[in-house]
C-alpha cells in the first residue's frame, strides 16, 4: 500500500463505526427491496456468466500452452534451427517441448512425406518415449492433416480423430513449418479425450460438472466421468452422444425445455435447459452456442448444477429483521475487534522490545504491516531497527553490547585483565586451495570457521578476529571470569570432536581431511576499545596473543601429521581438572619471548 493511501487511527475509527451503522441500515432496506425473486434471479444470472467465463480460462489457458508451442517451433523452422537430416536433434526438441505439457498426449515432427520422429508421453508413469516415424505406413490416418499442412501457413485443429494404434480418440493442433515460403515440414500436437477431460475434471465440483460438446451437436469431448466410456470409441464412433455419456442427469440432455434467457438475465449466446435428477433435485444447464476463444478448438463449454443456485427460495420479512439485528450487533463486534486489532501490534512491539533489549534478536518475529499509517509506520521502523541490530551484531561481540547496555555504556574503555587466549589454523591450507576457485575457497573457510565459531560461542568465547582461514578467541572478557582457562580448553576439546566428524563426511565425499593446529595461552592482557575515535574495535592487545600464537604455530613441530593438534601452555593446564587428558611437551623457545615456555598438549 503506497504511503498516500495509509489511514491515521481517529478518522480511521471513526469512519469504520460509520459505516458499520450505514451499512447495516442500508442492508436492511436492500435485502426488503431484494425479496423480489426478478431481482434474485438476475443476480444469480450474473453469477452463471462468470462461471462460465472462468470455466472457458481454464481451458484456455491449458490450450494456450499448445499453441504457443506450435507457434514457437514454427519460428525455429524458419530459422533453421529444426532440421530432419540429424533425427537425434528433433527428438530431443520435442523431449523438452512435451515434458511441461501434461495435456498433451504425443508430438510429431515429420517433413512433407510424413518421415520424421515423435514423442509419446506413453503411460501414466511420466515416461516420455520416442522414435523415428512414418506417417504414411505406421499412421496413414494423420497424412491428411500433413497434406492439408502443405497447402496453407496457419496452423489449425482437426476434427475429432479415432487412431486405431491407439484405440483412443484425439484432436491434433497442426502447425505448418515454412523456410523461406518453402514447406519443410509440419508439427503435430495431440491431446486425447482423456487429457482434456481431466481439465473438465479439475474444473468442476461435487456440485457443479463442467463438459464440453463438439460444436453444432450434441457429441460430447470433454466430461468428468468420460474415461467410464473410453471402451466404446471406435473409428466409427470418435465421439460419444450426450445420451451414452456416464451422467444419469445430463443423458436425457435433448428432453429438457430450454428456457427464456431474460428471466435470469443471462446472455444471449448461452442456451438455458432445466430437468431433474434421478432423485427428483431441479437442475439448470446452460451450454455456448459457440465459442471463439478456444484456441480454435470446435468446441462448446457447458454445464449443469443444482437450480437452487439461481431460483433459491425467497427469505421472508422475519428473516431480513433478524439479518438487520445480527448486522447491528456485528457492527458492535467489529468496532471491538478494530480495537483489538489495533492494540495487537503494539503488544507485539512492547514484547519485541524486551527480547532487542536483551540482545535475543532471533526471537524477535517481524511486525506485520497495517493499514493503519502509524502502526505500518512503526511496524516498519522497528523491523528496520532489528534488521539493523542483527546486521551490527555480526560484527559486534555480542556479550560485549549486553554489558554494555546493562551498565548503561556506549564504550569499553582498555583495561588490564587475564584473559585465555585461542588460536586456530589449518595445516597446509595454502596448498590445499591451490586447486579451488575463489568461491570454492570461500565456502570453504565459511564451512570451518563456523565448525570452530560454535564451539566458542558455547563455551561463552569472545570471537577477536578471522584471519584468513583462523581464529582468534579470549575468555575472560568482556564478563570477567574466575577461571577462563576451563572454557578454552573446553572449547579447543569441542573443536577436536567437530573436525573430527567433519573429516568423516570429507571423507564419504572423496575430499582430503582438514588438519588444525589449536594453540591456548593464559596471561595479561590490555582488552577494551583500540583505535581512531570514527572506528575503534574491542580486542586485546598483550604478549599473551603472542604467546597463544606462537603455541599454535609449535603444532607442525611437534606432531606434523596428527589431524588436530592443541597445544596449551603450562598456565593453562594448571588451571584445568583432572578429567582433562594431558601430554607433557616439555620447555619450549618461542619466538618474541625472552623466556621460555612449558608447553602441555591436551588430548581428546
Amino acid at each position: 500500500m503506497s504511503q498516500r493511501r495509509k489511514l491515521f487511527i481517529t478518522p480511521t475509527l471513526a469512519t469504520v463505526i460509520g459505516s458499520f451503522v450505514l451499512v447495516t441500515a442500508a442492508a436492511i432496506l436492500i435485502i426488503q427491496a431484494t425479496t423480489s425473486s426478478k431481482v434474485v434471479r438476475q443476480l444469480g444470472g450474473e453469477l452463471v456468466d462468470i462461471g462460465m467465463d472462468s470455466a472457458e480460462l481454464a481451458f484456455v489457458e491449458q490450450l494456450y500452452a499448445v499453441t504457443l508451442t506450435a507457434e514457437y517451433s514454427r519460428v525455429s523452422a524458419e530459422r533453421n534451427e529444426l532440421s530432419f537430416d540429424k533425427p537425434e536433434l528433433p527428438i530431443v526438441y520435442l523431449y523438452g517441448a512435451l515434458a511441461p505439457l501434461e495435456q498433451v498426449s504425443f508430438m510429431v515432427l515429420v517433413d512433407p512425406t510424413g518421415k520424421g520422429v515423435d514423442v509419446d508421453r506413453g503411460d501414466a508413469d511420466g515416461t516420455l518415449l520416442g522414435g523415428e516415424v512414418d506417417l504414411a505406413a505406421e499412421i496413414p490416418i494423420l497424412m491428411p492433416m500433413i497434406e492439408r499442412a502443405a497447402k496453407q501457413t496457419e496452423a489449425f485443429w482437426s476434427e475429432a480423430v479415432y487412431m486405431p494404434n491407439r484405440e483412443h480418440t484425439y484432436f491434433v493442433f497442426t502447425q505448418p513449418l515454412y523456410k523461406e515460403r518453402r514447406h519443410i515440414g509440419t508439427m503435430l500436437i495431440g491431446t486425447s479425450l482423456e487429457r482434456i477431460s481431466e481439465i473438465a475434471w479439475h474444473i468442476s465440483t461435487d456440485d457443479i460438472t463442467v463438459f464440453l460438446l463438439r460444436e453444432n451437436t450434441h457429441e460430447v469431448i470433454a466430461h468428468p466421468d468420460l474415461h467410464k466410456k473410453f471402451d466404446d470409441l471406435s473409428a466409427g464412433t470418435p465421439l460419444l452422444h450426450v445420451k451414452h455419456v456416464p451422467d444419469d442427469f445430463l443423458k436425457h440432455f435433448e428432453e429438457m425445455p430450454k428456457l427464456n434467457n431474460a428471466s435470469f438475465d443471462i446472455a444471449d449466446d448461452l442456451d438455458l435447459h432445466v430437468g431433474y435428477d434421478d432423485e427428483g433435485i431441479k437442475r439448470f444447464v446452460i451450454i455456448e452456442n459457440k465459442n471463439d476463444n478456444l484456441q480454435g478448438l470446435p468446441v462448446r463449454i457447458g454445464v449443469h448444477f443444482p437450480a437452487q443456485f439461481l431460483d433459491q427460495p425467497l427469505h421472508q420479512l422475519v428473516t431480513a429483521v433478524a439479518v438487520g439485528t445480527g448486522l447491528l450487533m456485528l457492527s458492535l463486534l467489529g468496532a471491538v475487534l478494530l480495537a483489538k486489532r489495533i492494540a495487537l501490534p503494539m503488544r507485539r512491539a512492547s514484547g519485541a522490545a524486551k527480547d532487542v533489549a536483551n540482545l535475543d534478536l532471533n526471537a524477535v518475529e517481524p511486525l506485520p504491516a497495517s493499514v493503519i499509517k502509524e502502526l505500518d509506520d512503526l511496524s516498519k521502523g522497528f523491523n528496520a531497527m532489528v534488521g539493523g541490530l542483527k546486521a551490527f551484531n555480526r560484527y559486534v561481540p555480542k556479550t560485549l553490547v549486553r554489558k554494555l547496555l546493562s551498565e548503561g555504556r556506549a564504550e569499553a574503555p582498555p583495561e588490564e585483565r587475564e584473559l585465555a587466549v585461542l588460536f586456530t589454523d589449518i595445516a597446509g591450507f595454502t596448498s590445499a586451495s591451490e586447486g579451488m576457485s575463489a568461491s570454492e575457497t570461500a565456502e570453504f573457510v565459511n564451512h570451518h570457521l563456523s565448525l570452530l565459531g560454535e564451539e566458542i560461542t558455547r563455551q561463552d568465547g569472545t570471537i577477536d578476529k578471522y584471519i584468513g582461514d583462523s581464529v582468534m578467541a579470549f575468555w575472560g572478557a568482556p564478563e570477567r571470569l574466575d577461571n577462563p582457562a576451563e572454557p578454552a580448553a573446553r572449547a579447543a576439546l569441542g573443536m577436536v570432536g567437530a573436525i573430527r566428524k567433519d573429516n568423516e563426511a570429507r571423507a564419504m565425499r572423496g575430499e582430503q581431511p582438514v588438519r588444525v593446529r589449536i594453540g591456548l595461552h593464559l596471561g595479561p592482557l590490555v582488552v577494551g576499545d583500540i583505535g581512531a575515535s570514527e572506528r575503534v574495535n574491542y580486542t586485546v592487545i598483550g604478549d599473551t596473543v603472542n604467546a597463544a600464537s606462537r603455541l599454535e604455530s609449535l603444532g607442525k613441530e611437534i606432531d606434523p601429521l596428527a589431524d588436530v593438534i592443541i597445544l596449551a601452555s603450562e598456565e593453562i593446564t594448571k588451571r584445568l581438572g583432572d578429567e582433562v587428558a594431558l601430554e607433557p611437551i616439555g620447555s619450549r623457545k618461542i619466538k618474541g619471548r625472552s623466556e621460555p615456555l612449558v608447553v602441555v598438549r591436551l588430548l581428546a
